[in-house]
């Protein structure tokens, strides 16, 4: 995943949950369970991402691409062996805490299935990216101990410049590769937003997080400009991928 900077926390509430450890921000129980919910999610799409790309690797055209693929997946299970440690050590259950939010996942993926190599390629680089994004917007409201977890498992496992190369060096080979995959990112893009706003909108207490409150309900208009950000933040990607968004 893209490393990038974190979003600067918005409301007063936030603020003070960012200046706090977990010790003192987990006294409060809907913030508790917000952090519970954000490493259940993250933990899930990290053991998905290390099954996706194993699962990548047996379509890579070369033993240097195989290798690479493979050394990829290893990051992210270790990715997901940190948010489980985690999540044990707040004496919280890991299966339990990423339950709720495997069939959304696991519907993204079976809606997604790559039909080649190169579609695999971008869909793990859009797919994560905006994964990335969306987490990194939450990291901004966390307390010191979990904000530092997240942003270090969303370090970049060396995927987005192996993706880029590969697929500019396909555009270049055969120019009527890109409008295909530009299609198919746009495809990606709308299917992971879709997916995105579901698990604001079924989590209560994530959603109440990510506007940086502890009042009932959340922000439409704030939730709108978050996905306002990820989307140009995709649009900047694409064009790095030399396909159109």
């Amino acid at each position: 995943m893209e490393t990038d900077e974190s979003p600067v926390p918005e409301s007063e509430e936030a603020v003070q949950v960012a200046s706090q450890d977990w010790a003192a921000a987990s006294a409060d129980p809907r913030y508790r369970a917000a952090v519970v919910d954000l490493l259940g999610a993250l933990a899930y799409g990290e053991l998905a991402a290390f099954e996706r790309l194993a699962e990548d690797a047996k379509l890579a055209p070369s033993l240097a691409d195989k290798a690479a693929l493979a050394r990829m997946a290893a990051a992210e299970f270790h990715h997901f062996e940190q948010l489980t440690e985690r999540l044990r050590h707040i004496d919280e259950e890991p299966t339990a805490a990423m339950e709720p939010f495997a069939a959304a996942l696991d519907e993204f993926h079976r809606m997604t299935a790559p039909s080649d190599w190169l579609e695999g390629l971008v869909k793990a680089y859009v797919g994560d990216s905006i994964a990335a994004d969306f987490y990194r917007e939450v990291a901004a409201r966390l307390d010191s101990d979990t904000r530092s977890l997240v942003l270090r498992v969303l370090d970049d496992t060396g995927y987005a410049s192996f993706a880029v190369e590969k697929v500019r060096s396909a555009i270049e080979r055969d120019p009527r590769v890109g409008g295909r995959l530009a299609l198919w990112a746009r495809r990606l893009m709308g299917e992971a937003l879709s997916q995105a706003q579901r698990v604001v909108a079924d989590r209560d207490a994530l959603s109440t997080m990510l506007v940086g409150g502890v009042a009932d309900g959340f922000d439409l208009a704030e939730i709108g400009r978050m996905f306002s950000r990820i989307t140009e933040a995709h649009t900047k990607r694409m064009a790095t991928l030399g396909l159109s968004a």
